[in-house]
């Protein structure tokens, strides 16, 4: 997985290519965890991405945990294989995606 991040006036956006799974999640939560301190706005852009497991879904929720407190978060650009791992677990219901 690659992660392309943009920080602009307090939103950070992060662009996603390839798989977010057991391997590559912790890249993901090391790219927050340098990045979101001053962030009022969070915006994946899964335009690129295959493929999300549990791992990728557990990073996810903690980012929205986090960001319930500075501001908001959504997602963009998911496919219809993702969409329906968000829709099966519920997450579809609890994150912002357009």
């Amino acid at each position: 997985m690659t992660i392309k991040q943009t920080n602009e006036n307090g939103k950070l956006t992060l662009a996603l290519s390839g798989r977010l799974d057991t391997v590559t999640a912790p890249d993901l939560e090391a790219a927050l965890d340098s990045s979101l301190s001053g962030a009022t706005e969070l915006c994946f852009d899964f335009t690129d991405l295959e493929y999300i497991s549990s791992a990728g879904l557990r990073v996810l929720l903690k980012a929205q945990k986090i960001m319930n407190t500075k501001g908001s978060m959504k997602i963009t650009g998911v496919n219809e294989t993702i969409m329906e791992v968000f829709d099966i677990t519920g997450f579809a219901d609890i994150l912002t995606i357009e």
